[in-house]
C-alpha cells in the first residue's frame, strides 16, 4: 500500500452560473464516477483545455 501523503493542491474558489438541468446531469455522472462535483467539473476542464484546437477553437 502506498503511503499517504497530504499536499496543498492550488485550487481558487470561483462561482459560476450554471443551469439547473446542466448541474443535475453533472451531478449525476460525478455520481457515476463517485467524484465530487467540483472534481468533475475539474476534469472536464483539464479535459477541454487540453483538446482546443491550437487557435482556441476560432
Amino acid at each position: 500500500m502506498k503511503n499517504f501523503i497530504p499536499k496543498a493542491y492550488k485550487k481558487e474558489p470561483i462561482t459560476i452560473r450554471i443551469c439547473c438541468e446542466k448541474v443535475e446531469l453533472i451531478d449525476h455522472l460525478a455520481y457515476q464516477c463517485d467524484i465530487s462535483r467540483s472534481e468533475f467539473i475539474n476534469q472536464c476542464i483539464d479535459y477541454a483545455l487540453e483538446n482546443m484546437p491550437p487557435s482556441g477553437g476560432k
